[in-house]
């Protein structure tokens, strides 16, 4: 089995986008609609999303029959629920994602150097991904992600820091929201192309997809912008359009 880095390079040979299903709970029918979506949709992503409340909301049977239906449409399934703890629950919470099917997992870093690069390190082994918070979308972000620290004898913004850590214990990615391209930029000239960038916050949250490719990231996260769509394949073909630079 090819490592995740590879396979997701390899789906987003014609597009860049991975779908954020992240449904609201009370939305009906959130098993099939997902189905529906990947089913519809997959000729236009590289791979899906599923974030922490519905990962609580779906049980076992549901969450290992929509990756392996993404599976099947050549997706890959990430799971984004910002895991930071202690090094024995780390692990056993992503052999638990594993086991459903999941490609990589999407981490805290604060967590610190030492348990993110283990666990990279155990994910690795069984050809799973761990992307790596950076830098979020929202406009709150920039009060914690900015925040100037001071690493031993050297003041640096918190981001920064993160992506030390992140080069450091080798993840697949980092996290850096569409809304912050200068951010974006930075992080993609400092990681000399050892990152992969993956950006939230397309469309809805203001972030631009030609923007955001063009300062460096990778993969475009993008949920809302889709999900509401009252046409969303003509959505999706205009947001891959705009990603080509």
């Amino acid at each position: 089995m090819t490592k995740f880095s590879d396979r997701i390079k390899k789906s987003a040979k014609t597009s860049p986008i991975i779908l954020a299903n992240d449904y609201d709970p009370k939305t009906p029918n959130i098993e099939s609609k997902t189905l529906r979506n990947i089913k519809l949709l997959s000729g236009y992503l590289c791979g899906i999303k599923i974030n922490f409340h519905l990962l609580l909301q779906l049980d076992k049977k549901q969450i290992s029959k929509i990756n392996k239906a993404a599976h099947n449409s050549g997706l890959q399934c990430i799971a984004d629920i910002k895991l930071n703890d202690i090094g024995n629950t780390n692990l056993i919470t992503t052999e638990n994602l594993w086991n459903m099917g999941f490609d990589a997992v999407i981490v805290n870093p604060i967590m610190g150097k030492k348990s993110l690069k283990n666990l990279v390190e155990h994910s690795h082994k069984k050809n799973k991904g761990v992307i790596s918070l950076c830098h979020m979308s929202a406009p709150e972000a920039k009060l914690s992600y900015e925040l100037e620290i001071k690493n031993h004898s050297k003041k640096q913004q918190l981001y920064q820091l993160f992506l030390d850590w992140a080069l450091y214990s080798n993840v697949d990615g980092i996290i850096v929201g569409a809304t912050y391209p200068k951010i974006i930029s930075y992080c993609k000239k400092s990681n000399r192309g050892k990152l992969s960038l993956f950006s939230p916050g397309i469309g809805i949250q203001g972030g631009s997809a030609f923007k955001a490719k063009k300062c460096g990231s990778d993969y475009l996260i993008v949920g809302r912008t889709i999900l509401n769509s009252k046409n969303p394949v003509q959505t999706i073909k205009s947001l891959v359009d705009d990603s080509i630079i």
